[in-house]
């Protein structure tokens, strides 16, 4: 990009009707937003640039064939979208980072094809990546390979924040605040709008949070109406109102979330007390003697995810999910329901690879260390949902794998919805009762024949059965 186009990397430029992933990842990790400038650094066709707009962002462009323009200035978040992947100078490519960097005030929003694209791309081996017949270059990042690669171009600890997509943050505690807010996400308030309503959200808050909240975290609103009331005042009107035992569970589930948020900080390099954001030091504070106390017992979570028997241990008293010989399988709504040291199995491989933005079902390995992030989309209203999609990363080597199902004529699918939820969710019921009349129909009567769709409605035809929507019904003939 900065000594001129050596392959045409002009048709690499696509046309887009929506945001790019990166973009998208970007909007709703809140590093794009109303409020501060983002430049795309070459943005190819400015589709992004067009998309953001008509969602209120203060966005340019800069691209070196499609608008050259003045030179970029420097601006809040820089996304860097597909860029480097087509450079096919690996000098050039770590110059054109660093000058993307070098305009970044806040964030640089870094993505990369990965090695899974490598049969969507025709052409021939050259260099470290593939010189295609359009004469077009495409360098395949592996999703470990592309945090590295920018972590050590620019001297400072990135984020995986999916997979192909990479932060890297000019403010450390902004990186922080980042991490704190996947593991413990920000309060959420009851709307108020009198005195009444605003107490109603200081009690809803003690109970979620085992804790009473200080005024810096209340929004303006919130605390204006409250701010009538001295300290101690509404501390008793909350005590007197917030039920105990919702208040200990609270304390229970913050205590876990912290310390599962402190080890996944040490894997960026766990800093000093007063760069944490403010809820963290303050749940610190009330669930801990110290923050020494709370990074020692986060070590030691830290220490028992290498030990497969407490691996197994804790996959076997997990109250959501379902158990097989090899892994743990558990429904997206449910993953917080798992033991905290299988939580940090799972935060640790998104450090490591990045989480997809779609996906259903989690599954984590008992033994070595594997976590795959598997989409059924329709997993709400089909009956037996098929696999989309598969993301894995095999910890150890950290080689990630990719598969898509969407072309396949016989998808795999699943059985038994229920065991993948947790016990009170609202569908257990529905599902079990399914679970229930295809067992006495003799459909599980042979379960390596069901895995596939192909093979699910061979048994339902032996059967004589057919599904309307979650019921089992004798097939009409």
């Amino acid at each position: 990009m900065l000594q001129g186009w050596n392959s045409d990397r002009r048709l690499t430029a696509i046309k887009r009707s929506s945001l790019s992933m990166p973009a998208r990842q970007a909007v709703i990790d809140r590093q794009v937003r109303a409020g501060v400038r983002v430049l795309d650094f070459g943005c190819g066709r400015g589709d992004d640039v067009q998309s953001l707009r008509q969602l209120d962002i203060d966005v340019c462009g800069w691209d070196p064939h499609y608008f050259p323009g003045h030179a970029p200035q420097s601006t809040d978040v820089v996304l860097l979208t597909y860029v480097l992947n087509v450079i096919e100078d690996p000098a050039e490519r770590r110059a054109t980072l660093r000058r993307a960097w070098e305009l970044a005030r806040e964030v640089l929003v870094v993505s990369a094809r990965l090695v899974w694209d490598r049969r969507r791309v025709t052409g021939d081996e050259f260099s470290d990546g593939i010189l295609t017949g359009r004469h077009t270059f495409q360098h395949l990042f592996g999703a470990s390979e592309l945090r590295d690669f920018v972590q050590e171009t620019i001297g400072r600890r990135c984020v995986s924040a999916a997979p192909g997509v990479v932060y890297a943050f000019r403010n450390d505690a902004a990186r922080v605040a980042f991490l704190a807010r996947r593991v413990v996400p920000d309060a959420e308030w009851l709307d108020c709008t009198d005195t009444t309503s605003a107490i109603a959200a200081t009690v809803d808050f003690t109970e979620r949070r085992g804790r009473m909240p200080r005024l810096e975290e209340m929004s303006d609103p919130l605390s204006q109406l409250l701010g009538h009331l001295r300290s101690s005042e509404l501390q008793r009107l909350i005590r007197r109102s917030a039920d105990p035992a919702k208040v200990e569970q609270g304390r229970t589930r913050s205590t876990l979330n912290t310390l599962l948020f402190l080890g996944v900080e040490l894997f960026n390099g766990r800093g000093p007390f007063g760069r944490l954001p403010l809820p963290v030091q303050l749940d610190i504070r009330a669930f801990f003697a110290s923050y020494t106390e709370a990074c020692r017992r986060a070590d030691r979570l830290l220490l028992k995810l290498r030990d497969d028997s407490y691996v197994r241990g804790a996959m076997r008293g997990s109250r959501a999910g379902k158990l097989t010989p090899s892994a743990l399988y558990v429904h997206r709504s449910a993953v917080e329901q798992i033991p905290v040291v299988l939580r940090l199995y799972e935060h640790c491989a998104a450090i490591a690879a990045g989480r997809p933005v779609e996906w259903t079902v989690l599954k984590l390995k008992h033994e070595g260390r594997a976590v795959s992030w598997l989409d059924y989309p329709a997993f709400d209203i089909d009956p037996h949902p098929k696999l989309r999609t598969s993301y894995s990363i095999e910890m150890q080597r950290l080689h990630t794998s990719h598969q898509s199902y969407d072309d396949s004529p016989n998808r795999p699918l699943l059985h038994r919805k229920h065991e993948f939820l947790a016990p009170e969710d609202p569908d257990v019921p529905k599902y079990r009762r399914l679970t229930a009349s295809e067992v006495r129909a003799g459909l599980y009567d042979f379960p390596h024949l069901i895995g596939t769709e192909q093979g699910w409605e061979a048994e339902l035809r032996r059967c004589r059965r057919e599904l309307r929507g979650h019921r089992l019904v004798n097939r009409v003939t």
